[in-house]
């Protein structure tokens, strides 16, 4: 574990609750924040794919389709392996159409250094974001979850998920569906945790 990165989050959780007391139960009550705190066992390259595989699915569907596209790949999806299937092979795992031009094409970019993982690290949330999303099928939410749970970036605040809004209101008592663009404002008062503010709305959704 990280201890460097549990003391800022111990601090973060701090700080949230005084900005916005309508979060200090859920910081106590809820599943603690663990964003960095334990290196990831995925690669990058497995970690977008399998987000990928989470789009619009449930997890349950997800976890089967990952399983099969593992089995497929001899019990590790790298771009090498991925690469070397047929687009009837990975149909065959029950992606969608869109989804296997999705990682075909992210596959593809992988293996040609378009995509370079390792650039990822000296880079800003928002040149991931631009760096990736011109890719068929990779939309900000994908990124921002990509850089959220692999990556462990504290400041994302992912207004398009429904759950974190739901959560939102549910933290705040709204009677009203919060909008996107409202959420983006209030979001500004946590500048630089606002992932893990993310995290307690998940948790109370």
């Amino acid at each position: 574990m990280d201890t460097n990165r549990a003391k800022e989050l111990a601090a973060i959780k701090k700080k949230i609750s005084k900005v916005d007391p309508a979060f200090a139960l859920a910081i106590k009550n809820l599943e603690p924040c663990t964003f960095g705190l334990v290196k990831p066992k995925l690669s990058q390259y497995q970690s977008l794919i399998r987000a990928v595989i989470a789009q619009q699915v449930s997890t349950a569907a997800a976890r089967t389709i990952t399983g099969r596209l593992e089995t497929k790949c001899a019990g590790s999806i790298t771009a090498e392996r991925v690469g070397a299937l047929s687009l009837k092979q990975l149909q065959s795992v029950g992606l969608t159409g869109a989804k296997v031009r999705t990682i075909s094409e992210l596959t593809s970019a992988a293996l040609s250094g378009e995509i370079n993982f390792r650039k990822f690290s000296h880079m800003s949330n928002e040149e991931i974001i631009q760096e990736l999303v011109p890719l068929f099928g990779i939309g900000r939410w994908t990124v921002e979850m990509f850089l959220i749970f692999h990556l462990g970036r504290l400041d994302v605040w992912p207004v398009d998920d429904l759950a974190v809004r739901r959560g939102w209101d549910n933290l705040h008592g709204n009677s009203e569906p919060i909008k996107p663009k409202v959420l983006q404002g209030l979001g500004d008062q946590f500048a630089g945790m606002r992932s893990v503010v993310a995290w307690y709305c998940w948790r109370a959704s």
